[in-house]
């Protein structure tokens, strides 16, 4: 296994997190949830530009400048969201919580949305959560008061001491908390039947698949 600091990639400058009025949007669009505890329920999506966590393994760096990303107001974001059947919406990055998500939250909840989260925890919570996901990562370690409001800890599991380090994070959350081990894409050939293995010796845990990658959806 790499040392963590030989994982390390060298990260862009990110402006300073916004107040909320106006947020930096990667991308946004309607699909369906395809990993952890929502899986398969329909979501709208808004990714967030900004992240200073800097997995090597990421899938989306073109999220992690900030500055790349055109700003957009709330209002238009809520009626982007509006647009489309669903009424449940996740706020992901890059780390959405590099921003101020209260305004942002607020609006979609008084529209009639459910808000969900998907944050590695490195940042305190702003905004109103229906649901909040922390997939907590090596490279930037999570707040424990974040951790303590997790509905959903999801580990995404690269290497074999990955279980060990899914478990000191586990005894970090509530006992309600639900617990997911998901493999990491490109390596899940390897690690997915070690995750099987262990997820039989530890019914506590579940397993979460990237199934939109499966389905060939956003």
């Amino acid at each position: 296994m790499p040392a963590v600091t030989d994982l390390l990639v060298a990260l862009p400058i990110v402006c300073q997190p916004t107040a909320g009025a106006l947020l930096p949007v990667m991308e946004q669009f309607y699909t369906i949830q395809g990993e952890g505890f929502n899986t398969g329920r329909a979501a709208y999506f808004i990714r967030l530009g900004g992240c200073d966590v800097g997995c090597v393994w990421c899938d989306v760096k073109e999220s992690w400048d900030a500055n790349a990303h055109p700003r957009q107001a709330v209002a238009a974001l809520v009626a982007a969201a509006a647009a489309y059947p669903g009424r449940n919406v996740v706020i992901t990055g890059g780390e959405p919580l590099m921003h101020d998500c209260a305004p942002l939250t607020g609006a979609l909840q008084a529209a009639g949305f459910q808000t969900w989260i998907e944050t590695s925890g490195a940042h305190p919570l702003s905004g109103r959560w229906d649901w909040i996901c922390v997939s907590p990562k090596k490279f930037k370690a999570p707040r424990p008061d974040v951790l303590a409001q997790a509905d959903e800890l999801k580990i995404i599991v690269f290497n074999d001491s990955d279980f060990a380090w899914a478990e000191e994070h586990a005894a970090l959350v509530p006992a309600t908390t639900r617990l997911y081990l998901q493999p990491e894409w490109s390596r899940a050939a390897r690690m997915t039947p070690a995750l099987i293995d262990y997820v039989k010796a530890h019914p506590r845990w579940q397993v979460s698949l990237q199934t939109h990658k499966y389905l060939d959806i956003p």
